[in-house]
């Protein structure tokens, strides 16, 4: 069987369909149908993994995730949430949640779920064991590096008993009294010969004893000064040096040679004390231990994390590369300071935490790279441990799940979106049944003026669903904008026709007021109200550019697709602004056009409602709908997104029963960071947050 999940859910069906499901994908699955049965289901069989609804009667998906965690904070926990939950799913992630999944849940993204949660467990798992691995070998190359220097500390103390040797050399009895020292010992004459040697000695170098004594080391010969017994019988002192011994089949030790004199009678050297400690193996254990680290510090550079140790103070100790590389090198700064930019340990710090209690720890939060980029990461604390057990040291390893909350952030919007967009479309839809039920009976009836007002609703009903579903379509689309040189008054006249005739079905004239910046455009009067706009331009209402025939807008650069539907959106916000004012018997929309030579400015003004102050502020944030149940609330959010990445901005003026008017001003030139995407994307961030 695979690993073991307990499914927490109120509902049976969820429980039997999801139960089958995993089943199927080779778990181990046991429900429970409360928070309560859950806990003793989790004492009882401690699963690996955890699905869990939000809401559930009695004890909530939120405070069974805490009793969870507090049993055992390595656990993984997936919420599962329905419509309308997303504040407590984001909830739930503060609080270590491995991940959440929207009802119904689909098979792709509970897979995608299972398997992160899976990589979690395992990357605990081996990182835990090489640590433990590691500290170990540390611990034992340590331990044996100390014992052999040691032995070499040991050797320094010959040169204070060399005086007393001289008695036990007529005893030494072909080297029987160092046969247990664990090094090389021999004994050499005046005469340059090996007159004694120990056990060791004879079995990894040789019967040597009447051998001269420069032909045991490698590189030495006959009058060379610098072998080591010449040197204490020149000097009459003793000397340590490092060397190389010949072995008895030719292979080269390389030793540390402890030298000492033995004086005769007569006051001069006698007999020189030969101690050599076999070095190879000691170089053999830094070696290991230089690869080991090696290799610790290459598995430690490339995490695809961000990896820093940090010791008490929270100073950090050690970091990664990539740790290097984004936030720069944090040697001997606070943690808090080198990746968050604080004065103070950040709140709930999970090192913290762990040098409080032992335990790995985990926790989400915003940290700011150098080039001032704001990061989403998930931190994961481990306790570094001395020989000893004590914590001396945390590991802190942090991944950027940036890109993960952008798409969780979108997804959740896009979840409100289609929760309200649905709710809106389930209204329309009842009111087209019953006006295709009206247009039915005055037909069956001969009634022409029931058949008419019949056919106009069901028009109004289905152009709303239109705008409806383009505006769903459009803010799920990443576009890209296609930058070319647009000619104004042509653009206009386009722009214009398309929202004409809806303005004209729905009893609102539009006026057309296309007028280079200068040019004479006679008497126009205030148009800032319908009625001026009207008597300023005349026939403007059949097409007529409401100013001089040979005024020339010019030219400016932008994407007529997205500008189109972007002034589009604002025009047929001022034609049911109009329409829906019932206290006024006259309504015009104005489409004004202006030029200079840096810019180009779009104007749209109406009679219609108007809005007050609070709608005005509220009026291009997402999802806010100055018409209620009746709009998405996308539109004029994407219009002044559209506006933004032309490097143009988009006001409004209006008050309640005087209309509205909508000023979007171009730049007749792109800016390079515009064209380059650097400004939109600014733009785009900064209303984002």
């Amino acid at each position: 069987m695979g690993e073991a999940i307990l499914l927490v859910d109120d509902e049976e069906g969820i429980r039997t369909v999801l139960g089958i499901s995993l089943a199927d994908a080779g778990y181990d699955v046991t429900t429970a149908a409360s928070g309560e049965e859950a806990l003793a289901r989790f004492a009882e069989r401690r699963p690996d993994i955890v699905l869990t609804d939000i809401k559930m009667p009695g004890l909530s998906g939120l405070d069974l995730l805490e009793r969870l965690k507090a049993a055992d904070p390595e656990v993984e926990v997936i919420m599962l949430t329905g419509h309308g939950d997303m504040d407590l799913a984001i909830q739930s992630l503060k609080r270590d949640a491995t991940d959440f999944l929207t009802k119904p849940v689909n098979d792709d993204m509970l897979e995608v779920a299972l398997r992160r949660a899976k990589e979690r467990m395992s990357m605990r798992r081996s990182l835990r064991g090489y640590t433990e691995n590691l500290e170990q070998m540390v611990r034992d190359q340590s331990a044996r590096l100390v014992e052999a220097e040691r032995q070499l500390a040991a050797l320094q103390v010959m040169d204070g008993i060399a005086s007393g040797i001289r008695s036990l050399c007529s005893a030494l009895d072909d080297g029987g009294l160092f046969n247990e020292l664990p090094c090389f010992v021999a004994v050499h004459n005046a005469d340059l010969e090996i007159v004694s040697t120990n056990q060791l000695y004879k079995e990894r170098l040789g019967h040597r004893i009447g051998s001269r004594s420069w032909e045991a080391y490698a590189g030495r010969g006959p009058g060379d000064r610098l072998c080591p017994v010449m040197r204490v019988l020149e000097t009459g002192e003793g000397f340590r040096s490092n060397e190389v011994l010949l072995g008895r089949n030719g292979q080269e030790i390389p030793v540390i040679v402890n030298t000492a004199p033995i004086y005769g009678n007569d006051g001069e050297v006698e007999l020189v004390l030969e101690l050599s400690v076999d070095v190879s193996e000691v170089r053999r254990l830094r070696e290991d231990l230089r690869l080991t680290r090696e290799r610790f510090r290459q598995l430690f550079d490339e995490s695809p994390c961000y990896v820093a140790v940090m010791d008490r103070d929270f100073g950090v100790v050690e970091a990664n590369r990539r740790y290097r590389e984004d936030f720069g090198d944090p040697t001997g700064r606070r943690c808090h300071d080198a990746f968050a930019h604080r004065l103070a340990p950040c709140s709930g710090c999970p090192a913290g935490r762990t040098f409080d209690d032992g335990r790995p720890h985990q926790a989400e939060t915003v940290v700011t790279a150098r080039d001032g980029r704001q990061v989403n990461v998930l931190v994961w604390t481990a306790p570094l441990r001395d020989a000893e057990g004590a914590i001396t040291e945390v590991m802190e390893m942090s991944t950027d799940i940036t890109e993960l909350r952008r798409l969780q952030d979108r997804l959740s919007q896009l979840g409100l979106l289609l929760g309200s967009t649905a709710h809106g479309i389930k209204g329309l839809l009842t009111a087209l049944d019953g006006g295709v039920y009206r247009l039915g009976s005055g037909i069956a009836r001969g009634d022409a003026a029931r058949v008419q007002d019949s056919h106009q609703d069901i028009r109004h009903l289905v152009d709303r669903l239109r705008k409806m579903v383009l505006d769903l379509l459009y803010y799920a689309k990443n576009r890209e904008l296609n930058w070319e040189v647009v000619v104004t008054r042509a653009f206009a006249e386009e722009t214009a026709t398309l929202v004409e005739a809806k303005a004209v079905e729905r009893g609102v004239r539009f006026v057309r007021d296309f007028v280079e910046a200068g040019a004479e455009a006679g008497s126009t009067g205030n148009a800032e109200t319908g009625a001026d706009a009207g008597e300023a331009t005349g026939t403007a209402q059949a097409g007529s550019s409401g100013s001089s025939a040979a005024s020339d807008l010019g030219t400016f650069e932008g994407d007529t697709g997205a500008l189109s539907s972007a002034l589009v959106n604002l025009l047929e916000n001022a034609v049911e602004a109009c329409a829906a004012d019932t206290r006024k018997q006259d309504h015009a929309v104005t489409f004004r056009v202006r030029g200079t030579p840096d810019e180009v400015t779009f104007t749209i003004i109406d009679n219609g409602t108007g809005m007050d102050r609070e709608t005005r502020e509220k009026l291009f944030t997402l999802f806010f709908s100055s018409k209620g149940s009746a709009g998405t609330g996308i539109g004029l959010f994407v219009a002044s997104q559209v506006v933004r990445q032309h490097g143009g901005h988009i006001a409004v003026v209006s008050e309640p029963g005087e209309g509205s008017t909508f000023t979007v001003s171009l730049p007749r030139r792109l800016p390079d960071a515009v064209r380059r995407g650097d400004a939109a994307g600014e733009e785009q961030r900064a209303s984002d947050a």
